[in-house]
């Protein structure tokens, strides 16, 4: 894996976990109904983690040489609580698997310090998937 192949993939994981950021406060001000406090509570809670990421990201970009993007990736605007979610869930799965790709082009590309990053990364997205799953297999209840 070349240098600027990797920026190029870091700025794509950049511009989702903006993304996020700006997906987790919308739609905690869009939830509504009697479910409203704790979905609001649930996807504001996802902010600071997202924000986490998106702050390592910028950096390694930096450091590598590259500049990182300011522009997040599209945000869905599903209506209604249970779409919001599975909208939540979709774009975790997909984290999962850009981190999964890019543990291995970190390690193709010899920088240790973002393999176990990313892994760590890994670990917060599936977290966010099982959680996420954990709602909807009840939401009906």
């Amino acid at each position: 894996m070349e240098r600027a192949d990797l920026i190029e993939q870091l700025n794509v994981d950049l511009a989702a976990e903006l993304a996020a950021v700006v997906t987790y406060i919308t739609y905690a001000a869009r939830v509504d109904g009697p479910q409203r406090p704790q979905l609001s509570q649930f996807f504001t809670a996802e902010v600071s983690g997202e924000q986490v990421h998106a702050t390592y990201l910028a950096n390694k970009i930096v450091s590598l040489g590259g500049e990182p993007t300011t522009v997040p990736s599209p945000v869905p605007l599903p209506e209604g609580n249970r779409a919001m979610l599975e909208a939540v869930l979709n774009m975790e799965r997909q984290a999962v698997e850009r981190y999964t790709q890019r543990l291995s082009d970190a390690e193709e590309f010899g920088d240790i310090a973002l393999k176990v990053t990313l892994e760590d990364f890994i670990r917060d997205e599936t977290s966010h998937v099982e959680e996420t799953e954990a709602i909807l297999r009840h939401w009906d209840l």
